[in-house]
Parts: C-alpha cells; sequence; structure tokens
C-alpha cells in the first residue's frame, strides 16, 4: 500500500466506511508487529504490544487530525506501547550499553537503506541469512539508535516525523541515524568478509 491509498483508507475509517477497518488491520498489523518484535527482542512479547497498538489506535482514532500523519501516529502508539512492554517483559535486558562507546563518528556519511536490496547477493540461501544477520544486527542496537533506524529505513518516515515520534530534535535523529548505520554496515561488512572467505576455501 502506497503512502496515498494508507491516508485515503484513514480518511474512510474517520468517515465510517465499510471494510476500512480490515484493511486498516491488515495494512498496518505486520508492520507494527515487525518493529515491535525488533524493538523488544521476543515475539511473545512483539505479540502484544501489536494487539495492544491496534487496540489504542481504534480506541482513540477519533483523535486523529490529519490524515497525512497516519504512519507517524501509529508508530508513536506502537513505540509508547512497546516502552510500557519493555517495563514489565521478563526479557527486558538488565542493562544496555550506548554506541558512543563503541563507535567513534569520523564525520563521514555512510549511506545504508535498510530496505535496499538491490546489492546482496543473488543466492537465495546467501540472502535468507544476510536477512537474519542484518535482523539480528538491528536488535542488537541499543534502543536509541534501534528505533531511529526502524522508523526511518524501515519505515520510511521524515526525520521530523521519526522526531515527533521519539519525542528529540531532528539533529539528535540524523546523528542516531548515522551512527545507528555505521555500526550496522560495520556487522554487515565483517559478515560479507567472513562468507567469501569461506567461499574461497
Amino acid at each position: 500500500m502506497d503512502k496515498q491509498r494508507e491516508i485515503d483508507v484513514a480518511s474512510a475509517l474517520l468517515d465510517g466506511h465499510a471494510g476500512a477497518f480490515d484493511e486498516f488491520v491488515e495494512h498496518f498489523r505486520s508492520k507494527i508487529f515487525q518493529y515491535s518484535w525488533l524493538m523488544c527482542g521476543q515475539r511473545e512479547d512483539a505479540e502484544e504490544v501489536a494487539q495492544e497498538t491496534l487496540l489504542r489506535v481504534f480506541e482513540s482514532f477519533s483523535q486523529l487530525r490529519e490524515p497525512e500523519r497516519v504512519r507517524s501516529w501509529v508508530f508513536r502508539i506502537a513505540k509508547n506501547a512497546c516502552l510500557m512492554k519493555r517495563r514489565k517483559s521478563i526479557f527486558a535486558p538488565a542493562q544496555e550499553f550506548s554506541l558512543d562507546e563503541l563507535v567513534q563518528d569520523s564525520g563521514e556519511r555512510h549511506k545504508f537503506e535498510l530496505g535496499d536490496g538491490s546489492h546482496l547477493p543473488d543466492d537465495q540461501l546467501l540472502q535468507s541469512e544476510l536477512r537474519t544477520t542484518l535482523h539480528r544486527a538491528v536488535a542488537e542496537l541499543p534502543e536509541t539508535y534501534r528505533a531511529v533506524v526502524l522508523l526511518r529505513d524501515l519505515e520510511e518516515l521524515s526525520t521530523e516525523e521519526t522526531a515527533q515520534i521519539l519525542d528529540i530534535t531532528s539533529d539528535a535523529v540524523k546523528t542516531r541515524l548515522h551512527r545507528g548505520r555505521l555500526a550496522l554496515r560495520q556487522k554487515l561488512d565483517g559478515y560479507l568478509r567472513s562468507a567469501e572467505a569461506a567461499g574461497k576455501e
């Protein structure tokens, strides 16, 4: 579903059109689940967060004033539901480390889009392994960086929308996104080098 269709469905739901509910749920359920799984780290938690998010969305849907901002509005609710779940979850980590301790910001711009699979090898098995490695790398990021990478690269929200969802400045979004992408690139470059070396043996 493209962004305009997403807006149209939100508008139809606000107007009480039949069928809009099912289409809205079908579109957003998987997106919320994927975001929640990578943010919460456990499938069980992600399922509960997705259900809670959709429930809260429909309980407060009449409060949506701008249908064109429906995606950022939904993910703001998902973010809050995920934070609440993480506080209560038995899976929540006892401590999280900051990438500031691991990554030196050299000022170089590293472009790495999560949604772009065009540069991955054609081999289906390797693609599957890379996808698993990518998800693992994202899940291992500290929450502050993980949230920005998911919203900007996976959900393709703007810097401004991401800043509003996370209650941070646009500059903070840019900094965290850069560092998150750099960390992911380093992890994946290491994986590719290992895979290439194994292929030469």
